[in-house]
């Protein structure tokens, strides 16, 4: 069985290609729509980056509001997408959280976004990779 196209790419988070050079992409990006990092700490980091730039630049306070941003309903069924979240961090859609009294957020809601984008196989992503994108994100 092959493996989901964001382990596969090392990106959790399946991040879109653009003009952004993130820091770890891969050199060759072989993928036409996802970017390619060359680990998958490098791929969490800019889940985790992504997340904290919705919230501290945007404005963005909800599950709601951040996966209405992160899978729009153009691309997505963003509806699905929010209760497969809010089931995985327990919380409800419209609740605001407060990242800056709790920084692990972050971390919940990224790990929800990798299994909703990269299915159980997302629960292979170690720790320290976890752990390496908090830090280098900030958080």
């Amino acid at each position: 069985m092959t493996a989901a196209r964001g382990m596969r790419n090392q990106n959790p988070g399946n991040i879109r290609r653009t003009a952004e050079v993130w820091k770890g992409m891969s050199t060759i990006q072989g993928d036409p729509d996802f970017v390619q990092f060359s680990a998958m700490k490098w791929g969490c980091r800019a889940l985790v980056k992504t997340l904290r730039t919705y919230v501290e630049k945007r404005g963005l306070q909800t599950i709601r509001q951040i996966i209405g941003r992160w899978a729009p309903a153009n691309e997505n069924d963003t509806m699905s997408y929010i209760r497969s979240v809010s089931s995985a961090m327990r919380r409800d859609p419209d609740e605001v959280l407060h990242f800056s009294d709790d920084p692990l957020l972050y971390l919940d809601l990224a790990k929800a976004i990798a299994r909703h984008e990269c299915g159980p196989e997302a629960e292979s992503i170690s720790s320290d990779g976890w752990e390496f994108a908090l830090q280098e994100a900030g958080v």
